[in-house]
């Protein structure tokens, strides 16, 4: 049974102002984060660290992500209500649950298949129905294309252009890009058929995104 507590949504207001002081600005990001009980995706023994702006092992070589990083992609993919959305690494599935406080029309992709019968039984308990998919999340979704967002949760070597093809146009893909180390946050935005304009952000560090246009 899942308990939230007046304790744990003090911890979460807490938390989001963490994350506020950090520089995040969207207040329906913040509320988003918010309105998620961080503590639903660890063991009962990790409450402490469940609101720590820190990311977290869920085991298989992942982790929950950091909540200023969520917020932060979350900011930049600026959702609307009727937007629709993929995301690219279901993992644990705390950042979905985030995007899903914003639009209803969330796909969300998952590559290892522990992860993502795990976080399908959190999406349950929790009353939340995403579109999950098991598969190559870095070939994105084309028998659901156009996106109107696509954010990919782990660091990739390349933009991937199958990615890129799915995208409404207007559409937008938050992606970080580099090598195994550390990336940079772009976000890309398609302007025609074949024009996009590149932004870059700041530096972070993601677990390594796998699959035919990921790491190998």
């Amino acid at each position: 049974m899942l308990i939230d507590s007046y304790r744990h949504k003090g911890m979460r207001k807490s938390l989001v102002r963490v994350v506020q002081e950090k520089g995040i600005k969207d207040p329906q990001v913040l509320q988003a984060l918010e309105q998620v009980p961080r503590h639903f995706f660890f063991e009962k023994a990790f409450l402490e660290q469940a609101y720590q702006d820190k990311a977290f092992p869920i085991g298989e070589g992942q982790t929950i992500s950091q909540p200023y990083t969520v917020a932060y992609q979350t900011e930049l993919l600026d959702i609307h209500p009727h937007d629709k959305v993929l995301e690219i690494g279901t993992g644990s599935g705390y950042q979905c649950s985030v995007l899903l406080q914003l639009t209803p029309n969330v796909f969300t992709i998952e590559y290892n298949e522990v992860l993502f019968h795990k976080a399908n039984r959190q999406f349950h308990l929790m009353g939340l129905s995403p579109f999950t998919f098991l598969g190559d999340g870095s070939e994105g979704l084309p028998q659901h294309a156009p996106f109107d967002k696509i954010l990919v949760t782990a660091g990739a070597p390349i933009i991937p252009k199958t990615l890129l093809r799915q995208l409404t146009l207007g559409g937008k893909l938050v992606i970080p890009v580099g090598d195994t180390g550390h990336q940079k946050m772009l976000r890309i935005t398609r302007l025609g058929e074949e024009e996009f304009t590149r932004e870059e952000f700041g530096n972070f560090k993601f677990v390594p995104l796998l699959g035919k246009q990921g790491w190998k």
